[in-house]
């Protein structure tokens, strides 16, 4: 079965069909339904808002192999003629639901908000999961709204939450003057719930450089190092508490050896539970910064210890009339104030009018810190090559963009042959 969804604010049968759909709320409140046996699901999407769906659908399993879904979904997606885009629901049965399979699709305008366009896209993901739903115990729990138990409820499995990945990309490439080589690593291991965040995140690249100039050989190399840990504890709807460890050794920031600490405490003006809708957050943290360094620095340094605050603002909305991201951080050294560094960063799109919309992506940063500097001359290679860290007061960038589209407002039709003229890879 083929189902389409409207392109903008639905017919009247889709209409009665959401208004009777699932979210999923207790109407037998005798009965305590066990999560682990709601239905398991993969889902094959590239640019999907997990924690949104995840927060819409309650009422499933999600899991990480293929191989243990009862129900696999893939989200496809084409340019549509004016502009939109046409999105694909394959849903395929697996397991007990061998054979069981359907087809969604929904078509948005081009001037269709984030928010609006993720709302419709988790509508269908709903629809699409209904007839495996209702093959559950679940059935009979689920009408309007996620029950708390439901959404509140954890999964037990043998990895205990904890997700890890381990990455390596091996790159090289090369002229007759010229050659490169690159190796990036990368191993993490990551555990969430709603009580803790636990993040480690291990990074490594190294890239030498070889190149021929008046019959003589160059060989340049930069390597970098890097051990990210994040510990967070939920301190209600409101506020949370954590320690952000960082151990680095770069060639570029002329650092053989720097570990810091930073405790924190983090308040979000926005309860957490809106987190994918609004948020405010104000963090603040104390903390200290050990450095040894590969080379005498511009005060003389080979080593110090430092101790540091920092304070960060951040603010996020998405909402159907565009999508706001917006950080202001500031930071400075306690044994010298005018060692400080401050960045403004954001991206905001709005939907002025019908088929008018803006984007504005920038930052700016006033920099004062750049204590592991080298002392003396940098060669021409170490400034071409981007080897050593530049001396600067200060870093800009950003981009606006304004897009305008009219004309017909049907825009349901696919047409693949000879690729697509406007290309669009987000």
């Amino acid at each position: 079965m083929e189902f389409k969804a409207p392109a903008r604010y639905g017919t009247l049968i889709i209409g009665f069909f959401f208004a009777l759909h699932v979210n999923g709320q207790a109407v037998n409140t005798d009965t305590v339904v066990q999560r682990e046996n709601a239905i398991r699901v993969f889902i094959d999407c590239f640019y999907c808002d997990m924690d949104f769906i995840r927060e819409e659908i309650p009422y499933v399993n999600y899991v990480r192999d293929v191989k243990e879904a009862q129900v696999y979904i893939l989200e496809t997606r084409e340019n549509t003629g004016s502009g939109g885009r046409k999105y694909t629901y394959a849903f395929v049965g697996q397991m007990e639901y061998e054979g069981k399979s359907d087809t969604l699709v929904y078509a948005s305008r081009p001037d269709d908000s984030r928010d609006y366009t993720r709302i419709w896209r988790t509508q269908m993901l709903k629809m699409g999961l209904m007839p495996y739903v209702a093959r559950t115990p679940l059935y009979d729990e689920v009408i309007i709204n996620p029950t708390e138990s439901i959404v509140k409820q954890e999964v037990v499995d043998r990895w205990n939450n904890w997700v890890f990945e381990l990455d390596a990309e091996p790159n090289f490439e090369g002229e007759e003057s010229y050659n490169e080589l690159e190796l990036r690593s990368s191993v993490s291991a990551v555990k969430i719930t709603h009580d803790w965040k636990l993040e480690l995140d291990f990074d490594h690249r190294f890239s030498r450089t070889k190149y021929t100039y008046d019959d003589t050989l160059y060989t340049n190399d930069k390597s970098y190092q890097g051990l990210d840990v994040l510990v967070v504890k939920s301190l209600g709807d409101h506020w949370s508490a954590g320690l952000r460890t960082d151990v680095v050794s770069s060639t570029y920031t002329n650092t053989k050896f720097s570990v810091d600490f930073m405790p924190s405490v983090e308040y979000n003006i926005f309860p957490y539970s809106r987190s994918t809708h609004r948020q405010f957050r104000i963090l603040y943290g104390v903390g200290n910064s050990y450095n040894v360094y590969n080379d005498t620095t511009i005060f003389n340094k080979t080593e110090e210890n430092l101790w540091l605050q920092q304070l960060q603002l951040a603010y996020q909305v998405q909402e159907k009339w565009g999508s706001i991201n917006v950080a202001l951080e500031g930071s400075n050294y306690f044994h010298d104030f005018s060692k400080n560094r401050l960045e403004l960063s954001g991206y905001i799109s709005i939907r002025i009018l019908k088929g008018l919309s803006v984007r504005l992506r920038g930052g700016a940063a006033r920099i004062n810190d750049q204590l592991s500097l080298v002392k003396g001359e940098l060669t021409e290679a170490d400034i071409l090559l981007q080897l050593q860290e530049l001396e600067t007061s200060y870093g800009v960038g950003g981009e606006i963009g304004v897009t305008y589209t009219f004309g017909s407002i049907y825009n349901n039709i696919v047409n693949p042959r000879f690729g697509n003229g406007r290309r669009r890879y987000y």
